[in-house]
């Protein structure tokens, strides 16, 4: 992943992978920002500092406001992308932002901000948003 420097040059910038139908779904109708939450992580593309992309779905939609970020291709081998929920709004897109302007996951340390939101396949789900279905099953 490259951003255009000044003069042609090329530097390589953390990808950021975002669910075109989840973004800012955990802001509802409180998100004031035109364009919502898509439209920061695209200024956070714009800026250079990260390369987004955007698909119809990271098959976490229980979660909300799912976010990928992967590092750069020096430290791929050694660091997996960083997986994210509810991660929207002002303050912790602008954490994201700084973050990856920094290197991102493998290169800069974690901010505390974003601490919280990080996921992992083995996480189970806040009881609160288990299905009815799924809990209903459990008890079986």
């Amino acid at each position: 992943m490259t951003s255009q420097l000044p003069g042609g040059a090329r530097r390589a910038v953390p990808g950021l992978t975002a669910c075109r139908l989840c973004a800012g779904e955990t802001l509802g109708g409180a998100d004031a920002r035109p364009g919502g939450q898509l439209e920061r992580l695209r200024d956070i593309a714009a800026s250079g500092d990260a390369r987004l992309t955007v698909v119809d779905c990271l098959d976490a939609c229980e979660r909300g406001d799912i976010l990928v970020a992967r590092p750069t291709p020096a430290v791929r081998a050694e660091q997996p992308p960083i997986w994210f929920e509810r991660l929207a709004g002002d303050e912790l897109t602008f954490a994201l932002h700084r973050w990856l302007r920094a290197g991102g996951p493998g290169v800069a340390p974690l901010p505390g901000p974003l601490s919280p939101h990080v996921i992992h396949a083995q996480d189970p789900l806040p009881a609160d948003e288990v299905p009815p279905a799924a809990t209903a099953s459990t008890r079986a």
